[in-house]
């Protein structure tokens, strides 16, 4: 009797190990984002990886770490080919320093005027097909773009016209976006974000390339700097969501859409919910009275794109892969009327 109550309790022991095992994900994956802990973006893309698990029936799970969890912003492709990450959620133009095809599509200054016109060019005008094209012989496969929208611009002077750039001290990463600016008359210098509030308060500068405008109010760029242009006539990154190739191509067909359409879907949610939140900001900063926010006419936001595609030409010259992205991006942009 003893006996066989001992093997009924093993049996049922296993039963749950089985079973427990059998709700238990067939995919696991690690993937670190180029956003900090806390950061809206970070919070947004958590979100991302409940919608995978949800939509997939439990079968993918992904755990995102913060930026530098695991190595550099700048060091994830490597990390990701050689198996210690599974995918990153990463502003494409941080590896334009291996070809400046990157930048290139990352952010072409200038470009876009929303983000579903990004959107649209990575879903049919060949977008997604040259960031495969860019990224599978480092050993990664492109998911899918997001973007946290048309970043404001912050300024401590009156803007209201490309005119107005001439001589303005203003932050701006190094790369496309200083060349555009410096082309437009600016005069452009490299500081970490970190060291925007203080310069611009110290008069260091005069304005900065930065965030989108919810993320420079709630950090109170605006108390040292209150004439920002709003929405941004300059920058909108392409946010990349990669993972191991490898990995992906042993993906079953219905996870690697499941994958595909998770990604499209948070994209959608993730430009609504800061346009919301800087929206809402502006509101309240017209009421205050204390900030002047400056909506440039498209007629200088067509002046400061043509400044900008001079700009992509030069890039285009640096390597083959930028060239074929100049050449894709500005057959869109013109079949869509959107440049000229």
């Amino acid at each position: 009797m003893k006996q066989l109550l001992s093997t009924l309790l093993v049996s049922a022991a296993v039963s749950v190990s089985v079973a427990g095992t059998a709700f238990a994900a067939d995919y696991n994956f690690k993937f670190q984002s180029s956003d900090p802990s806390g950061n809206s973006n970070f919070i947004l893309q958590q979100g991302w990886t409940e919608r995978v698990k949800a939509m997939s029936d439990g079968k993918i799970e992904v755990e995102l770490l913060p930026v530098n969890s695991i190595v550099a912003h700048t060091e994830t492709q490597d990390a990701i080919a050689g198996g210690i990450l599974d995918g990153h959620i990463t502003d494409t133009s941080y590896f334009s320093g291996r070809d400046p095809a990157f930048g290139l599509i990352a952010n072409p200054v200038g470009a876009w005027s929303a983000p579903q016109e990004m959107f649209d060019f990575m879903a049919t005008g060949g977008g997604k097909e040259l960031m495969n094209e860019l990224v599978e012989p480092y050993g990664l496969h492109f998911i899918g773009a997001t973007t946290p929208g048309l970043e404001a611009f912050i300024s401590k002077k009156p803007l209201n016209s490309v005119a107005d750039l001439k001589g303005l001290k203003m932050r701006a990463p190094e790369g496309l976006v200083q060349q555009v600016f410096a082309a437009a008359g600016a005069s452009p210098v490299n500081l970490p974000g970190s060291e925007v509030f203080t310069s611009l308060d110290k008069g260091v500068i005069d304005a900065a390339d930065y965030s989108v405008y919810s993320t420079n109010d709630a950090q109170g760029m605006h108390d040292v700097a209150p004439f920002p242009v709003y929405p941004g006539f300059h920058s909108m990154p392409l946010v990349e969501i990669s993972m191991n190739k490898q990995k992906w191509d042993k993906l079953p067909a219905d996870l690697q859409e499941v994958m595909e359409k998770s990604v499209t879907e948070f994209a959608k949610s993730q430009v609504a919910a800061l346009s919301e939140k800087d929206m809402a900001a502006v509101e309240k900063a017209k009421a205050g009275g204390k900030v002047t926010v400056s909506d440039w006419s498209a007629e200088e936001r067509a002046k400061f794109r043509t400044i900008a595609t001079s700009q992509w030409v030069k890039v285009a010259e640096r390597s083959p892969n930028a060239k074929k992205v100049y050449d894709v991006l500005t057959t869109y942009l013109k079949t869509n009327g959107l440049m000229n």
